[in-house]
């Protein structure tokens, strides 16, 4: 795994007592994935952990892969971005990295790109008395993840599904 750091903490809120906050992680998204996308990169995933000792980690890739330059790179303008549009409050560092081989799958498109492949998935509920399933991505049918789990097929509604990861 790649990562490129800011090389800076951005500071943001000074209060007596920082305590850890919820991050609206689709907003950052929302504000983030189209400059990420404009650089020539996809945001795979991102996680926030505010507070005292705060962090902002990226996880970008495209195709041919991410080199540490092109995290340095993404960090620079991201962290300008963040600087302008102020989105966190508290002090927290920048990190930027390359997704890795137990990457997240968080859209559809991401498990029929990565059909073929072993994967874990967590769904919200229990469905037939469980939760998690590791098997082999078949694809994606409509808005259901296709994945064959001991031998058998089977259908996972994708709006079900809390986490995923390819399991290399």
């Amino acid at each position: 795994m790649l990562v490129a750091y800011a090389g800076r903490a951005f500071k943001f809120w000074d209060g007596p007592k920082q305590m850890a906050q919820a991050v609206d992680k689709e907003r950052l998204f929302e504000l983030l994935e189209p400059a990420v996308a404009a650089m020539g990169f996809e945001l795979v995933d991102l996680d926030a952990h505010l507070g005292r000792r705060g962090l902002l980690r990226l996880f970008i890739d495209r195709d041919g892969g991410v080199t540490v330059d092109d995290c340095q790179r993404v960090s620079e303008q991201i962290g300008a971005l963040l600087d302008v549009e102020d989105p966190l409050q508290g002090s927290y560092v920048l990190e930027v990295s390359s997704p890795g081989f137990d990457r997240r799958l968080r859209k559809l498109e991401h498990f029929t790109r990565f059909s073929g492949e072993n994967a874990k998935v967590e769904l919200k509920c229990a469905r037939d008395g469980r939760r998690r399933f590791a098997g082999r991505l078949v694809g994606v049918e409509g808005s259901e993840v296709l994945l064959e789990v001991d031998g058998e097929l089977t259908r996972l509604p994708f709006g079900e599904i809390a986490v995923a990861r390819l399991a290399p």
